[in-house]
């Protein structure tokens, strides 16, 4: 099985990434991560993408893509969790080709939908340790639990700059959200209740 999750900023896909991963098994497909390792690693896709990273430029479609398509290579028979990608439909349709040339397919793509100002409320409040990057919030305190650095809040976590992420992020994924639909593969759920009623849902939609 292989499912996208989708969601905005602050809506939890990380704390539900991290359920489905112990859970179910699967390997979790982080772009992000996929990037960072590349360039760290130095590898021919890798060094493209620094070359527009260290620029402040977006990374092209087709280097994403490529890092996508080598991760999928290595363990084709595995369960696929994919976070950040795609972000667009045109992604949407080469990762669809990319899994068909490996016999595979996309099962799900599951949005969690969160008000925004509840994810407003969340990411204001939302603290990280400097040295081990612990996530927590006001309530945690100034010293981190896990290793006893200084938890600060991110520059992005301010309100307005979350305001305008999200405003971002809904022009942009809407008609990502479109073509699930049209797949007939999309779920929406509601990501304002607790993490444990997430992923309760979370379950029943992938059953």
């Amino acid at each position: 099985m292989n499912i996208v999750l989708l969601g905005a900023p602050g809506c939890g896909k990380g704390t539900q990434s991290a359920k489905l991963v112990e859970s179910f098994g699967f390997k979790h497909l982080s772009t992000g991560d996929l990037l960072r390792a590349a360039v760290k690693e130095g590898t021919e896709l890798g060094k493209r993408a620094k070359t527009y990273m260290d620029a402040g430029e977006l990374v092209p479609d087709e280097v994403v893509i490529g890092l996508v398509e080598e991760t999928l290579k290595q363990d084709p028979d595995a369960s696929y969790l994919l976070d950040g990608f795609p972000r667009t439909p045109a992604q949407a349709v080469a990762l669809d080709g990319v899994l068909a040339n490996l016999g595979k397919k996309l099962d799900h793509a599951i949005a969690l939908k969160v008000d925004n100002e509840v994810v407003v409320a969340r990411m204001s409040q939302r603290r990280v340790c400097r040295d081990c990057g612990f996530p927590g919030n006001v309530e945690t305190g100034a010293v981190c639990p896990s290793c006893g650095g200084e938890m600060y809040q991110r520059d992005d976590d301010n309100e307005e700059t979350v305001r305008n992420r999200l405003a971002v992020y809904d022009k942009s994924t809407t008609p990502l959200i479109d073509y699930y639909r049209g797949n007939g593969i999309l779920s929406e759920l509601d990501g304002n209740q607790t993490p444990d009623e997430v992923f309760a849902s979370l379950k029943e939609a992938i059953a």
